[in-house]
């Protein structure tokens, strides 16, 4: 079997397993559970932890099933950085199956009442295999593309649910701080939203660096000088110096992020205002600086995000002159900046992509070569 059917294949092996266990779990936990424990929403965050659980063991078992990475050959180092790589993804996909679980079983409870106690055990085998195929083919297929589309996704679903939870009706009024605000589920939900936000741009932002280190080595090694040479001429000057500001200013962004999260705004409101009011200012740094930070990045997306950043500032001087709210500008500048950052993801894989054509068509060209200096050889001793 080739790449992609065993990758099906390993899926559906994956959604019977997951099934199962979905099944086992969740009923276990409905016939043992005290009656304190039994309450909707401490029911629905148990189905969602179960199945956000079945999600990171089917995504490590069809992350590292083929890997030719944890072996002892190169040391330590490599074993090592595929295993922290495997648990950061892994954090990654928990959170958004946790977040989007929730959000489904919430919407899902909203139609059916109290019916829908009933069926908890086979909605939570149903959600657990569903995610346990789905996380063991990506894992497999495993790409930036896939990695960058699963931030927005959850981060829109921990905010609906925050919002839809909450037992203050007039938080939009003022800030998003205020929805996270409070020591209830929906501001626990938020803020633990925004926490993970930020532990997922640090690790796609980890990814994203990494290509185009091994991009830019590879370019210098196949550069010669001539019309049809991949790096199109040019070596990017002080390239660990632009690699290594773009990666502080990624790694801020997703710090700001865990710090609004982490320092709710009653008690600690210098540090939840630096990380709030810091992130902007990140944003505009990282928009303004991309032709420098990543020159092998589309111009098209460097235009796309200086359009981010004047449509930002234009907002912010619209609700300076009372005609526009806190939270509308909020709102849009983290929807910029989750859409500036999936566009970036994305061009890191097209990058990806085509660094691995390239090196397929050097070895090709490699091994033609190797061929051609062999054919007289063959033909002396053929003639022998």
């Amino acid at each position: 079997m080739g790449r992609h059917q065993r990758a099906e294949t390993g899926g559906l092996i994956a959604f019977i397993v997951c099934a199962c266990v979905g099944a086992i779990g969740m009923n276990t936990y409905l016939d043992y559970a005290p009656a304190i424990w039994q309450v909707s929403q401490r029911r629905f965050s148990v189905c969602s932890g179960i199945v956000a659980a079945c999600a990171v063991i089917s995504f490590c078992a069809g992350y590292m099933s083929h890997s030719r990475s944890m072996t002892l050959k190169a040391g330590w180092l490599v074993p090592l950085r595929r295993t922290f790589e495997t648990l950061a993804l892994s954090v990654v996909y928990a959170a958004t199956t946790f977040l989007s679980t929730f959000a489904m079983l919430g919407a899902i409870n909203e139609m059916m009442g109290t019916l829908f106690v009933g069926y908890m055990s086979s909605v939570c085998a149903a959600f657990a295999g569903v995610v346990g195929y789905m996380t063991f083919v990506q894992a497999e297929m495993m790409s930036a593309k896939t990695l960058a589309a699963l931030l927005p996704f959850f981060v829109i679903s921990g905010v609906c649910v925050a919002g839809l939870t909450t037992d203050d009706p007039y938080w939009y009024h003022n800030n998003f701080s205020q929805l996270g605000d409070r020591t209830t589920f929906a501001a626990t939900m938020f803020n633990s939203t925004l926490m993970l936000a930020g532990v997922c741009v640090i690790i796609v932002s980890y990814f994203a660096v990494s290509e185009l280190v091994t991009t830019e080595r590879l370019m210098r090694l196949w550069h010669d000088h001539t019309r049809e040479d991949p790096n199109r001429g040019y070596d990017i000057p002080h390239f660990m110096a632009r690699i290594g500001v773009l990666t502080v200013l990624l790694t801020m962004s997703g710090l700001a992020f865990i710090g609004i999260g982490a320092f709710r705004y009653t008690p600690h409101n210098l540090m939840h205002n630096i990380c709030a009011k810091g992130l902007p200012f990140i944003m505009l740094v990282l928009f303004v600086m991309l032709p420098w930070l990543a020159p092998r990045i589309s111009k098209v997306v460097m235009v796309g995000s200086d359009l981010a950043a004047l449509l930002c500032a234009a907002f912010w001087a619209n609700m300076m002159l009372g005609h526009n709210t806190l939270t509308n500008v909020e709102a849009l500048a983290g929807l910029l900046f989750l859409g500036w950052f999936i566009v970036f993801s994305r061009q890191i894989a097209a990058i990806e992509a085509d660094r691995v054509s390239m090196e397929l068509m050097h070895a090709q060209t490699a091994e033609q070569r190797e061929r051609r200096g062999s054919m007289p050889e063959s033909r002396i001793a053929s003639d022998r």
